[in-house]
């Protein structure tokens, strides 16, 4: 692999890590509305619906296991080998994986090795995944100038909204072009098939651009350490485990949003759902994501203003508040409540979300950055994403919405308390020694 020793433009750069994050969600939300809607019949027909829905959606969480053990794996990779070899080795491994599921065939052709697939490039998805994001982040913040790492380290953080407006676009799109039964027959697969586009786009970008410059110095200085794992652990193990609470409400609250609301919307209020069609469910969505990008903007300025944790910490107390207003205004059968509901929590989600990319580098040494920043975000992802894979369902059927607004509330105390154990960063010198330890 060749390395250009021309410094890249910011532009460039921003656009290395935008790809890969949106790839990474749009990835997600394509699985989470595959899962939802059509893969039980034609990958667990033998369970029955319910279960066969079940068992499709659980394959969604099969992700959330992998992405940690990805943190370590492309962690180490990206503090011994580089920041742009790993994120070339990510996106491959991640486009391939997308790619590969649209061509699986389903039970019906080749019976119980049709789902041990499915799972199998799940795995291989959340793996790649694990390591993608802090590379991204690293990126951005480790390229830009001082006084402007929140302006341009928003870019990857730009992945999550932009995700769901292309998958729920796509989706949509689809839908109409081709119908419903065609889409619940075959044409689920063009989502997951034309996802080589953006994937040929994130390669281009990535193959031609510079390792990073906290990195080229790690490597002329010669402080690499040989386990950047056991380095972190040993050294910043609390900043691991703050900075994974911190976000930890931003990844609960994204993904009762998105991939639970986004499931309980189509069904019949007597089922606990909204009554909504699919077609408004995906709109909504589209406009959820707008908000979201608009919120990430934001709050990823300001912070170059006023400081990270403040930032952060204004979005995890609207937090406080966002679930229960949220999931109060939810309406069934009324499509409107739906989309002003989901736009509550995106701005809950993109506040915090915004300067995450800026902050968590800043908590980190050079040497073992990647590991430790891609550690803590994994960590958020496990609490705040498979946790309502897990009790979602148990907290809608014993306290209805009221259980679900009431789960956001509790991961936004917690990450509140997190940030109160942090140091502002804003105005540090990236490499020098971090100042973003406990207070």
């Amino acid at each position: 692999m060749t390395t250009t020793t021309q410094t890249p433009s910011m532009s460039r750069i921003a656009m290395a890590s935008l790809v890969g994050t949106t790839i990474e969600f749009y990835d997600f939300l394509i699985y989470g509305y595959a899962a939802a809607l059509v893969f039980a019949p034609l990958f667990f027909p033998s369970l029955g619906t319910a279960a066969g829905t079940w068992a499709s959606v659980a394959t969604f969480g099969v992700a959330f296991v992998f992405r940690p053990l990805g943190a370590v794996v492309f962690g180490h990779f990206g503090d011994r080998l580089g920041r742009k070899r790993t994120l070339v080795t990510t996106l491959l491994m991640m486009g391939g994986a997308t790619f590969a599921i649209g061509l699986i065939p389903t039970a019906a052709a080749i019976g119980a090795a049709a789902p041990l697939l499915l799972v199998l490039l799940r795995a291989t998805q959340g793996t790649a995944l694990g390591g993608e994001w802090a590379g991204a982040a690293l990126l951005t913040s480790e390229y830009a100038a001082e006084g402007k790492r929140g302006r341009y380290s928003l870019f990857p953080q730009l992945g999550p909204g932009l995700g769901v407006i292309l998958a729920s676009g796509t989706f949509l799109l689809t839908i109409q072009v081709i119908g419903l039964a065609a889409f619940q027959q075959w044409a689920w697969r063009m989502p997951f098939l034309v996802s080589i586009v953006l994937i040929a786009l994130g390669l281009w970008v990535r193959l031609n651009i510079a390792e990073t410059p906290s990195f080229s110095k790690v490597t002329a200085a010669r402080t690499k350490v040989s386990f950047p794992f056991a380095a972190a652990l040993r050294d910043q193990w609390r900043q691991i485990l703050l900075g994974g609470g911190m976000l930890a409400m931003t990844f609960g609250a994204f993904y009762l949003a998105v991939v639970f609301l986004g499931g309980i919307a189509t069904r019949p209020p007597e089922e606990n759902g909204l009554g909504l069609t699919l077609n408004q469910m995906l709109r909504a969505n589209m406009v959820a994501g707008l908000v979201l990008c608009l919120a990430v903007i934001g709050s990823a300025l300001l912070s170059d203003r006023v400081g990270r944790r403040a930032v952060l910490m204004s979005g995890t107390v609207f937090g406080l508040v966002a679930g229960p207003v949220a999931f109060a205004i939810l309406t069934p059968g009324d499509a409107a409540s739906f989309t002003l509901a989901m736009a509550v929590l995106m701005i809950a989600i993109g506040i915090p979300y915004g300067p995450a990319a800026a902050y968590l580098p800043e908590l980190f040494r050079a040497e073992y950055r990647y590991t430790g920043a891609g550690m803590a975000y994994n960590l958020a992802g496990i609490i705040g994403g498979a946790l309502p894979l897990v009790i979602g369902g148990a907290l809608l059927e014993r306290w209805g919405t009221s259980g679900l607004a009431g789960f956001v509330t509790v991961l936004a105390v917690l990450s509140t308390a997190c940030l109160l154990a942090l140091r502002e960063t804003r105005g540090q010198v990236l490499d020098a020694e971090p100042a973003g330890v406990l207070r």
